[in-house]
């Protein structure tokens, strides 16, 4: 049987969310199963999976169309392809107007917005039910000879009277028709989770959805031989000759960097010339040593070849922009491989302290834009976002997106929906989920969860919710990645809303940037700039001095000798358990010790086995050796071990011929192994070029092993010479400017390991007065308080759960004109809501008008509303006696309101209970010989699972006298899973592990002791 040829020309993927119910690549491989000459993905108003099948059908040699489906609010339903490039730029710009139109996730067209006809695009007419010859009209008058009427049969009755009326329209209108299929997924098993998707996307059950669910599962890719049963043979045979003329590919887009900056007389070339050449009087006013120099005429000579020059212009206007505005700033990643960026003020990583590779960033073999990362204050980042937005417009700018997937518990919670489960059990379901328990649901997992995984609802959950991990469930927003064109930006991409008002963003994300070759500026945000800003401040503002981040003391020996205690908690990059249990090893003694810190402590060189070597090494415990002088030139900053990505490429180069290029290919590679693989074609070639130039067989696996290791995130050197300098700054703050350094962390919240209570704590143990939060004293902001040494912390109102900035600053500016007589004269001066004063009085903040809780609450419940004409009435009572609240009562209140307390710590009340249970306190752990049985309890402060540990669990819990460390081995936590993952109090029998000035409790047995603390609220920072 001769089988007709047939291109699939209405096929939606599930980026039509909550719709398809298959992924691009599914669709593309399948297609190529069947033997179809062609694919179209034509995803609702959407282009978003279509970068994902492009390159799944570069995998599988299948010829891949660009299109989308519409359905218009005035009219029919229709599906765009696109023939060629100015048809791509129709279709982009319509998918514009309709997704700008209308809220987050929808879309709004009439046919009013195809008054230009779509040009360059076929345009099919899919006909409703009852085909009306007035649309056959508009369709035929609006896209003319480009017009198909679209035969879609799937199961229905009644097939030959449905073709024998689109063959009389289709004469009647001189409108071809051409054969399509609506499909929604690849094969026919997906029915059951597309009637799921629809179910929820229509957020009723699934047992409700009725007739909003299709009938059958026909709308697959379905096999040649049925369409050729369904279909006559010139319907087939027209979907090969409309695929035949769609020769648009997604390799033909080109990138044009905006070039507005550029002065006029100057060319883009001479004009970053000029600012390179500015930049490097200011940072070498002594004069440029020929290294840096010859590195900067090599790197402007490759920009130029490249015609980069407006990249390096648009990220410097905008870091100018923030600098202009006091607005902290640093670049980091690839660009801090780069002298001009150094010089242009975008980096501040001294191309003379470190060797640079420059091929990291820019590379002359391969067409890629380059990568400039530059991290902003968190909380002013949206300044900056606004300024790009104004300068460039939102024709020209946009958000790149991030695909936001289902992961376990989203999709047990939309399924359990679907399926009519209660709340409560989706809630307990859901929670029985850890990110390491993998990307399905086991049975195991659900038993623990106290449900039966025979049931069949719940066997029916479990395969529809591991069928949806994965999918892509809607757009967010990239955390900055913009996207800036010359000429407007939906001709190349759609552009659609956020939900954040003044919001756009594209359809791609990153990964599909990258993959087409276009440029991303990222303007991320950074708490710590925004930390170390506020410290800044505070400490000039109350010492008269004027340090920045720049003027700071350089190599102060009391700061790396409090690093070395490991006494880092809120120090940038440095405050986790890991990296804390490095640092008396370590011991870092300067800063490029603290580059190699930063770097060290990551899944890369864990896997890698990279870390134990080179601490033997630094040690003197294992001699350091190099099979040759240019191994040596690479590795001996870090004694022989390769820990930075740099390292890779530079080993590459010297040892195994790689070009630079190639180098920079296998950094790619080492990159992305790990989802895609990719690495075993340079596994020869390395071990190959490394044996040609004498190195052995079993050096040249091991540096293989260790570059594997880099697919589990190697930190680039420079990336980690940026992130050291806030190491040290930060560090400095904490160890000259306690108070200062607590006070700028508390206002800069959420961020780090820990809660305000342990960073108000560990200030204490520091020496710092740290007084309360108080209406008579308090700003919103945490502030500093002159006594007759050091500056005291006054805490902020911001401390108190329930109240605002807004009522603060009304409260600040009445007290500023005269100070508060009772609680009256502050609710009518400040103007205060009831619920405002409720939320003060419970977080201990009218203390110094009413004195102790009680007292508070009587008197605030006397305060009356105030009336239209005469005000607020005012009465002599008389106050009752009342008791004062106890220690216990007061600590809750702390707790439940502030987050903290500064009365006693909560255990120090229960600690002759703990006694009499054999618990000792953390301060005696130091006083417990290596290798002891000890038993310890403390509030659980933070939980942590690495994903190097091999399922090691790594908690830390407090009690008044700081914190014990604790170690569960995998076996350990899995059984002891539920007290693991519940306990508020928890207490610990295991064997104390006492080395290299680290104490850990490697935990045996666990106990819930959380009842002893009855409703205080603490908080535990877990797996983040």
């Amino acid at each position: 049987m001769n089988i007709p040829e047939y291109a699939e020309l209405h096929c939606i993927s599930n980026f039509t969310f909550l719709r398809g119910a298959s992924h691009p690549e599914e669709l593309m491989a399948r297609a190529r199963e069947l033997g179809y000459r062609a694919l179209a993905i034509t995803d609702e108003c959407s282009v978003a999976g279509v970068v994902r099948a492009w390159e799944a059908a570069r995998e599988h040699g299948m010829h891949l169309i660009v299109g989308a489906e519409f359905r218009l609010e005035d009219g029919p339903k229709l599906v765009a392809l696109a023939r060629d490039r100015s048809g791509y730029n129709s279709l982009c710009r319509v998918i514009t107007r309709g997704r700008r139109a209308a809220d987050k996730g929808e879309y709004r067209l009439s046919r009013a917005d195809f008054a230009d006809g779509l040009p360059g695009c076929w345009v099919l007419w899919v006909p409703e039910e009852i085909i009306a010859a007035e649309t056959a009209q508009w369709v035929r008058g609006q896209f003319g000879e480009r017009a198909r009427i679209a035969a879609e049969w799937l199961g229905e009755p009644g097939r030959e009277a449905r073709f024998a009326q689109l063959q009389a329209i289709s004469r009647a209108m001189h409108i071809p028709v051409v054969a399509s299929g609506d499909v929604h997924m690849h094969v026919r098993g997906r029915r059951a989770l597309q009637d799921m998707l629809t179910a929820i996307r229509l957020r009723t059950p699934l047992m409700q959805a009725g007739y909003h669910l299709y009938p059958n599962g026909e709308r697959h890719l379905r096999r040649r031989e049925r369409l050729a049963e369904i279909y006559p043979a010139e319907w087939l045979a027209e979907s090969v000759r409309l695929a035949q003329a769609c020769t648009f590919r997604l390799d033909e887009l080109s990138y044009e960097y905006p070039e507005e900056l550029v002065p006029a007389g100057e060319t883009p070339a001479s004009h970053l010339r000029k600012l390179t050449e500015k930049g490097m009087k200011t940072r070498w006013p002594a004069g440029v040593d020929e290294r840096i120099r010859a590195q900067i005429e090599r790197e402007l000579a490759l920009i130029e070849q490249r015609r980069y020059e407006p990249f390096f212009l648009t990220v410097h206007d905008v870091v100018s922009f923030a600098r202009s505005r006091g607005i902290l700033c640093q670049g980091r990643g690839s660009a801090a491989n780069s002298a001009v960026c150094y010089c242009l003020g975008i980096t501040e990583v001294d191309p003379a302290r470190q060797p640079m590779v420059f091929e990291r960033f820019i590379s002359a073999e391969r067409n890629e834009p380059p990568d400039i990362d530059v991290d902003f204050e968190h909380e002013r980042r949206e300044e900056v976002i606004q300024y790009i937005y104004e300068k460039y417009g939102r024709a020209r700018a946009a958000l790149a997106a991030t695909v936001i997937s289902y992961r376990p518990r989203s999709a047990i919670r939309d399924v359990g929906r679907a399926l009519g489960l209660a709340t409560a059990q989706i809630e307990n379901l859901a929670n029985a989920m850890q990110w390491w328990d993998g990307s399905k649901v086991g049975e195991e997992r659900l038993r623990e969860a106290g449900v039966d995984p025979q049931s069949p609802v719940i066997r029916k959950l479990i395969v529809l919710v591991n069928e949806l991990i994965g999918f892509p469930r809607h757009l967010s927003q990239h955390v900055g990645g913009f996207v800036i064109a010359r000429h407007s930006l939906d001709e190349l991409v759609p552009v659609e809303n956020a939900a954040m008002p003044e919001r756009t963003v594209i359809q791609w994300d990153k990964d599909d940037l990258e993959s087409l070759g276009l440029l991303k500026v990222d303007v991320l945000g950074l708490g710590m700039l925004t930390m170390i800003r506020r410290a800044l401040d505070m400490v000039n503002g109350f010492r008269g001095t004027n340090w920045t981040m720049a003027t700071l003391p350089g190599e102060d020996p009391r700061v790396y000798e409090m690093i070395q205690r490991a006494d880092t908690m809120g120090v940038f990059q440095v405050e986790s358990r890991a990296q804390m249990a490095m640092l008396p090893r370590f011991r870092p003694r300067n800063f490029y010790d603290l580059v190699i810190e930063v770097a060290i402590v990551r899944p890369g060189p864990i896997q890698g086995d990279m870390v134990h070597p080179y601490l033997r090494r630094r040690s003197g415990e294992e001699p350091v050796e190099y099979p040759s002088e240019a191994i040596r030139s690479v590795l001996e900053r870090t004694l022989g071990v390769p820990i930075f990505q740099e390292q890779a490429m530079q080993i590459a180069v010297v040892a195994a011929g790689f070009t630079p290029g190639e180098a920079d290919q296998l950094r790619r590679a080492m990159a992305a192994w790990r989802k895609r693989g990719g690495m075993e074609k340079f596994e020869r070639k390395l071990i190959d070029g490394m044996r040609a130039n004498g190195y052995s067989e079993q050096f040249a696996r091991q540096i293989y092993r260790q570059l594997q290791g880099f697919g589990e995130y190697g930190f680039p050197e420079s990336h980690a010479a940026s992130f050291a300098l806030l190491v040290y700054v930060s560090a400095w703050l904490k160890c000259h400017e306690p108070a200062a350094f607590c006070a700028a962390l508390l206002n800069s919240q959420p961020m780090g390991f820990y809660q305000p209570s342990q960073l108000v704590q560990d200030a204490r143990r520091h020496g710092v007065e740290v007084r309360p939060a108080d209406v008579a004293a308090s700003d919103w902001d945490c502030t500093l308080e002159r006594t007759a040494t050091e500056p005291a912390l006054r805490l902020g109102l911001r401390l108190v759960k329930g109240f605002n900035a807004e009522a603060a600053a009304r409260i600040a500016a009445a007290r500023a004109r005269q100070p508060f007589l009772d609680v009256t004269d502050l609710v009518e001066r400040a103007g205060l809501s009831r619920q405002e004063v409720d939320a003060l009085a419970a977080g201990g903040a009218l203390a110094s008008l009413a004195g102790n809780r009680h007292r508070v609450r009587w008197q605030v419940a006397g305060v009356e509303e105030a009336m239209p004409l005469l005000g607020r009435p005012r009465f002599q009572e008389g106050e009752p006696l009342l008791r004062a609240p106890t220690e216990a009562e007061n600590l809750l209140a702390d707790y439940a309101r502030l987050g903290l307390t500064l009365g006693r710590h909560p255990l120090a009340l229960l600690r002759e209970r703990l006694r009499g249970l054999g618990f000792l306190t953390a301060a005696e752990l130091a006083e417990t010989s290596d290798g002891s049985t000890v038993r310890v309890a403390g509030l659980v402060i933070n939980r942590q699972r690495p994903g190097t540990a091999k399922g090691v669990i790594f908690m830390t819990l407090e009690d008044e006298t700081g914190h014990a460390n604790l170690i569960l081995w995998r076996k350990v936590a899995e059984r002891q899973r539920r007290v693991m993952l519940g306990a508020r109090l928890l207490g610990v029998t295991g064997v104390l592990q006492h080395k290299h000035g680290v104490l850990h409790v490697v935990a045996g047995r666990l106990e819930d002791h959380s009842r002893l603390i009855g409703s205080l609220l603490t908080r535990s920072r877990d797996f983040h």
